[in-house]
């Protein structure tokens, strides 16, 4: 089943190439994104924009158990494929360039036969891989969007007064998510240190690196609030949500500007995404909490008056 669909046309030279309309809406859905983060500058309310954030990372997850995983691969690598190969003509290659099996690693068919080379390994990895691979994967995908939901209601509705107790139940279920979210990821790098594509070793602790930075604040979001410090508690929340928006979308938007810059390098523009993604989501999300850009839903800064239970 695909969602939007394609549609096939000939182009000049005869070669049979597919218009990806599930990418140009995807496209669409980004730039209407952008309006609502200009917006939200403007008047200093992001809840539009942080809303819409997490109605397309639910789709674009969700389409995995929809579609399945070779063409939800397929429908990623197609997002990168019209950027990593701007300024090149159809045959021409790049070192961070590579070519996949019958062309199936993408949505657009003929119109692009090179491809992000760590994207053609990904496709390849999970099109014939394993079935323990493959189930890790879809459970990665599955817990860590239970925690990337549930962490923001829990932002928007922080545990005091009537809402203490389910704060605490949706706060048990949330780490619980992230706790098996993180042990298939970690559980998946720990073979890409035979991954040339992806890095090599590098990739492989990368990913560590950004499974630390996203369990381990979380981590101390429990610490501290089992401590019954819940200024403590909010802060390391906030940092948890930002090294949350860090790996999922700071680690793509890095690929779409990098990718075209240094696709003379394989692998380099992957590794900074792995390597740098969810420390800058952090350092962001803390500038936030420092300054915020809006008036906060409650004081992020001095205790709450009722203690919050996980």
């Amino acid at each position: 089943m695909r969602w939007l669909g394609y549609a096939w046309h000939k182009s000049n030279r005869g070669v049979e190439v597919k218009i990806a309309y599930d990418v140009l809406v995807f496209y669409s859905a980004l730039v209407a994104w952008v309006g609502l983060l200009a917006f939200g500058l403007r008047q200093k309310k992001f809840g539009p924009f942080m809303i819409f954030g997490l109605i397309i990372t639910s789709v674009v997850n969700l389409r995995y158990f929809v579609d399945g995983q070779a063409a939800s691969i397929a429908f990623f690598i197609g997002i990168y494929d019209v950027f990593d190969n701007l300024g090149l003509g159809r045959e021409e290659g790049a070192p961070a360039l590579a070519q996949c099996v019958g062309n199936e690693c993408t949505v657009w068919g003929d119109r692009y036969v090179n491809h992000p080379s760590w994207g053609v390994a990904f496709h390849d990895r999970f099109l014939n891989g394993p079935a323990l691979r493959q189930n890790l994967l879809f459970g990665h995908i599955f817990f860590n969007t239970i925690a990337f939901l549930a962490l923001h209601y829990q932002l928007f509705r922080p545990g005091v007064g009537a809402h203490r107790n389910r704060h605490r139940v949706i706060g048990r279920v949330s780490f619980g998510a992230i706790t098996l979210g993180t042990i298939c990821a970690v559980w998946m790098a720990s073979e890409h240190h035979a991954v040339s594509e992806y890095g090599g070793l590098a990739a492989q602790l990368g990913f560590y690196s950004m499974a630390a930075f996203v369990y381990g604040t979380a981590i101390m979001g429990v610490r501290t609030v089992r401590a019954g410090d819940q200024a403590g508690h909010r802060k390391w929340m906030i940092r948890y949500a930002g090294s949350m928006w860090g790996a999922f979308w700071l680690f793509r938007v890095m690929l779409v500007v990098t990718g075209p810059l240094l696709r003379n390098y394989e692998s380099a523009s992957l590794l900074i995404s792995i390597w740098f993604s969810a420390p800058l989501g952090i350092v962001i999300a803390e500038a936030i909490r420092r300054r915020p850009l809006t008036k906060p839903v409650i004081d992020l800064t001095e205790p709450a008056p009722t203690r919050v239970g996980v």
